[in-house]
C-alpha cells in the first residue's frame, strides 16, 4: 500500500514538471562563428531589395552595381527598436551604404553592422560602446 502512493506521487510529480517543462519557452542561442566577428567591411551604393523585420533576426536584401545580389542577418526587432529601427526603417528601391561582418565561407554577405541612408541619417545595428 505505502509503495503504491509513492509510485503515484511520484508519476503526479513527472507528470507536473514535464507539463511545466513543454508550457515554459525555451531561448536559442545563436552563434556567431559564421561571420568574421569584429572586422567590418564597407559595401557602397546599393538597392535594398527587401527589409525582412522578423524574429529571432532581422534580414536585409540587397543588390549591388553590377546586379549581386547580398543577404546581411540583423538584430532581433525588439533590439533594433530600442536602437530607433522599425519595419519601416528601409524601403525597396532606396539606395544605401552600410557595413557588415562578412561570412566565414566567401558567400555574398554577413551580419549587417551599420546602415547609411543617402541623406546622411545612419543606423546602427550593434549598441555602441562608451
Amino acid at each position: 500500500m505505502f509503495g503504491k502512493k509513492i509510485r503515484l506521487t511520484l508519476a503526479a510529480g513527472a507528470l507536473v514538471v514535464g507539463t511545466i517543462a513543454l508550457t515554459v519557452p525555451g531561448e536559442a542561442h545563436h552563434s556567431t562563428a559564421m561571420f568574421e566577428w569584429g572586422s567590418s567591411t564597407e559595401l557602397k551604393n546599393v538597392t535594398v531589395e527587401r527589409w525582412v523585420w522578423t524574429n529571432p533576426h532581422t534580414f536585409l536584401y540587397v543588390k549591388d552595381a553590377a546586379g549581386n545580389r547580398w543577404a546581411f542577418e540583423g538584430m532581433s526587432p525588439s533590439h533594433l527598436a530600442r536602437s530607433g529601427w522599425s519595419k519601416r526603417s528601409l524601403a525597396p528601391g532606396e539606395k544605401i551604404d552600410l557595413t557588415y561582418y562578412k561570412l566565414r565561407d566567401g558567400r555574398r554577405g554577413g551580419f549587417n553592422v551599420t546602415v547609411t541612408r543617402a541623406n546622411g541619417d545612419k543606423l546602427e545595428q550593434l549598441p555602441t560602446r562608451m
